[in-house]
C-alpha cells in the first residue's frame, strides 16, 4: 500500500528519494513527504498532499542538502490525507515513516500524553515517533529506543527511522509488512519494494518477519524479534528489469491489457510442455494429488474471482471438493480443515495482509500451502510450501488486468495437472486441454482487436448510473470481475450476478435505462442464460451480449450490442472473455475522465486489514 524509501548516500538524497517513490506510485497514495539530516545536523522535512509532483514542487522551491533521509507515500488509514498527517512524522529526537497499522496506538497515545508529550497529527504513526523519543529522553540510544519501542507495538507494519545528530544511521523494522535493504558502494538503502531500489542497486536483503536493521554507510546489522543478531541472505534482484513506462499507451492499464497475450504465453510456458501436450509443473509439490481430501482457496478482490473460476475447474476436471473464501472472512472464521488438505493462496503482490493471515492459519492447521503470486520474493511466497509464480511482470495500474489472467492461466494448468494425477483425465483429455490452453495467446490477441467496437460501446455505458453483469458457470466470476473493474476505475455503480439469480431480486432494478452486460459463450449453459436475457428484454433492459459466433446466431433476444469473440473450448473462456470486460471498464473510465491508473481511495497492495 504505502511506500517507504531510505538512503544513506554521498550526495543530496531528497531528489533520489522522490524518484524512488515515483516507482512505488502503483501502490496507491494520497500524500507524500521526505525528511533529511542537513549538513548542520538538524532535521529538515517537506510534505505535501496529493501526488508526488506537489512534493517535487516544494523541493524545487526549497531544496534539501542532506546526504541521509527517509521518504514516504501515504494511503490514509488514520486521519485525513492532509499535509499534517503526511509522513514523515517527527519530534526533536526522531523522524519516522510507516506502512501498516499500529493497532494499540490509542492506549499508547494516552500513556504518552500523560507524560506530557504533544501530538500534531491524527495518525497512529506519530505514536511511534513519540514512543522512541520518550525512550531516548530516558537515556536510551537510538538502537535501544527502537528495540524497546517495537516490543510495545501491536499490529502489522514496516518502519524506517532517522535521528538528528546521527548523519550515518537509519533503522528499519518489519512486522507483517515488507521491507528490503539495498547494498551499494559506500551507500545503503531501505525500501518497501525492490522496484524502488532498482536504480541504485540490485543487491537486496529482504528482512524476515520480526526483523529490524541498523544501517550505516558501511553496511547493515540485522536483528530478529528477540534482538539477537541474525544473518539474512543477499540476493540479486531482477527488479531493475521491471522498470517500465507506458510506452505508446495513454495509461499503464491500457498497456497491461495489451500485454496479456505475451504474459499469458510466458505463464503457460512455465506449466505446460507444449511439445508433449502434458502439464509440467516447475516445482516439486509437497502433497499428493491422489490423496487430497479438499482444496481451500483464499484471496481478496480480483484474485478471489480467479480462485472462484478455479473452483469450477478443480471440481470438474479433478473431481476434488473446493472451498473458497474471501481472505478477510476466512481468517476469522476458524474453519475446520481436513488433515489431508491443500490451501491455495492467490495474490498479485504476495503481501496482502488478510491473505497472509489466512495462510498462517492454514499452515498452523497442517495444510499444504501453495502460493499463486506475481512476486516470488514476497512474504506469501516465502512462507508457502510451494510457489506457483505468475509471469505477469510488474502491474502498475491499480486495477488488476494481466495479473488476473495470469492467475487464471496458472490455476487452469494446476487443475489439469490435478485431474491427470487423480486419474479423472485420460492422456487424450490432458493433451486436448493442453492444446486448448496453448491457443490462449492467439485468442487473446484476437479479442484485443475488438477494442474499437468496445470503445464506441463505452460511450453508452458512461451515461449510465448503474450497470448489471450476468454470467453462468465460469462466466459468473467474470461478471463479478467486470462489475468490479467498472466500479474501480469509472466510479459507476455496477453489480455482478449469477444469471440464474436474476429473478431472485436483481430483476427489480431493470428498466429501459439499465445496461445489462451478459457474458455468455456458447457452452452447455448458454440456453439457460438466454432465458435470463429474455427476462431482461421483457423489462426493457439494454442487453450487451459478449459471446461467440455460435452464440450470436443462437441468441433469440435482440441486444443493443453484441461483442463476438472467436470460438474456443470452454476451459479457456475465462482468460479470453476477461479482456472485453477489462476494455469496457477502461474506455468508460477514460470517457469519464477519471484517474485510470490510480483510482481514488484504492491501493495496489493492501497490507492492512
Amino acid at each position: 500500500m504505502c511506500g517507504i524509501v531510505g538512503i544513506v548516500g554521498r550526495k543530496p538524497v531528497a531528489p533520489l528519494m522522490v524518484d524512488a517513490l515515483k516507482r512505488l506510485e502503483y501502490r496507491g497514495y494520497d500524500s507524500a513527504g521526505v525528511a533529511t539530516i542537513e549538513p548542520d545536523g538538524a532535521f529538515a522535512r517537506r510534505r505535501a498532499e496529493g501526488k508526488l509532483r506537489n512534493l517535487d514542487d516544494k523541493l524545487q522551491k526549497s531544496p534539501l542538502a542532506g546526504l541521509i533521509g527517509i521518504g514516504h507515500t501515504r494511503w490514509a488509514t488514520h486521519g485525513a490525507p492532509t499535509e499534517s498527517n503526511a509522513h514523515p512524522h517527527a519530534t526533536d529526537k526522531v523522524a519516522v515513516v510507516h506502512n501498516g497499522i499500529i493497532e494499540n496506538f490509542r492506549e499508547l497515545k494516552d500513556e504518552l500524553k500523560a507524560k506530557g508529550r504533544v501530538f500534531a497529527s491524527e495518525t497512529d504513526t506519530e505514536v511511534v515517533a513519540h514512543l522512541v523519543s520518550q525512550a531516548i529522553d530516558e537515556g536510551a540510544t537510538p538502537e535501544q529506543a527502537v528495540a524497546q519501542s517495537l516490543k510495545r507495538l501491536t499490529g502489522a507494519f514496516s518502519l524506517a527511522f532517522l535521528f538528528p545528530g546521527h548523519p550515518d544511521l537509519l533503522i528499519g523494522a518489519r512486522r507483517g509488512s515488507p521491507l528490503a535493504v539495498g547494498h551499494g558502494d559506500g551507500e545503503m538503502y531501505l525500501g518497501s519494494d525492490a522496484i524502488a531500489l532498482a536504480p541504485f542497486t540490485d543487491k537486496v536483503t529482504y528482512l524476515e518477519e520480526g526483523d529490524w536493521v541498523v544501517i550505516d554507510r558501511a553496511g547493515a546489522r540485522i536483528f530478529d524479534e528477540h534482538d539477537m543478531p541474525v544473518s539474512r541472505g543477499m540476493v540479486i534482484s531482477a527488479a531493475s528489469a521491471f522498470l517500465v513506462d507506458r510506452g505508446n499507451y495513454r495509461h499503464f492499464m491500457a498497456k497491461e491489457i495489451h500485454e496479456q497475450p505475451e504474459v499469458m504465453s510466458r505463464t503457460l510456458g512455465q506449466y505446460l510442455d507444449f511439445t508433449t501436450g502434458r502439464t509440467a509443473l516447475p516445482a516439486q509439490l509437497p502433497f499428493d494429488w491422489k490423496t487430497l481430501d479438499r482444496i481451500s482457496i483464499s484471496a481478496c478482490g480480483t484474485a478471489y474471482y480467479a480462485g472462484l473460476v478455479a473452483k469450477y475447474w478443480f471440481e470438474r476436471l479433478a473431481r476434488i471438493s473446493v472451498d473458497i473464501d474471501v481472505a478477510s472472512e476466512f481468517r476469522y472464521r476458524e474453519a475446520p480443515l481436513p488433515q489431508n488438505g491443500l490451501a491455495i493462496f492467490v495474490s498479485q503482490s504476495g503481501e496482502t495482509a488478510d491473505t497472509l493471515a489466512s495462510l498462517r492459519y492454514c499452515k498452523a492447521q497442517g495444510q499444504a500451502i501453495a502460493a499463486v503470486v506475481n512476486v516470488t520474493t514476497s512474504t506469501i511466497a516465502r512462507e508457502a510450501d510451494v510457489v506457483l509464480p505468475t509471469m505477469a511482470g510488474p502491474e502498475i495500474g491499480v486495477a488488476s488486468t494481466k495479473a488476473f489472467t495470469c492467475q487464471l492461466s496458472t490455476l487452469a494448468c494446476l487443475a489439469v495437472a490435478a485431474g491427470r494425477a487423480r486419474g479423472v483425465l485420460t492422456d487424450a483429455d490432458e493433451q486436448a486441454l493442453v492444446s486448448a490452453l496453448a491457443e490462449i495467446p492467439r485468442l487473446a490477441a484476437q479479442a484485443l482487436r475488438l477494442e474499437p467496437q468496445i470503445e464506441r460501446l463505452a460511450k453508452t455505458i458512461a451515461k449510465a448510473r448503474d450497470v448489471l453483469y450476468l454470467g453462468r458457470g465460469t462466466s459468473y466470476p467474470l461478471a463479478l470481475e467486470g462489475a468490479l473493474k467498472l466500479k474501480e476505475i469509472s466510479y459507476i455503480h455496477a453489480e455482478g450476478y449469477a444469471a440464474g439469480e436474476l429473478k431472485h431480486g436483481p430483476i427489480a432494478l431493470i428498466d429501459e435505462t439499465m445496461p445489462v452486460v451478459v457474458i455468455a459463450p456458447h457452452d452447455r449453459v448458454f440456453d439457460k442464460t438466454v432465458s435470463n436475457m429474455q427476462e431482461v428484454a421483457a423489462r426493457g433492459g439494454r442487453i450487451i451480449l459478449i459471446t461467440d459466433a455460435a452464440g450470436a446466431e443462437a441468441a433469440t433476444v435482440d441486444a443493443v450490442e453484441t461483442i463476438v469473440l472467436p470460438a474456443m473450448p470452454a476451459t479457456v473462456t475465462p482468460m479470453i472473455y476477461a479482456i472485453p470486460v477489462q476494455l469496457l471498464a477502461y474506455h468508460t473510465a477514460v470517457i469519464m475522465g477519471t484517474d485510470v491508473d490510480q483510482p481514488r481511495n484504492l491501493a495496489k497492495s493492501v497490507t492492512v486489514e
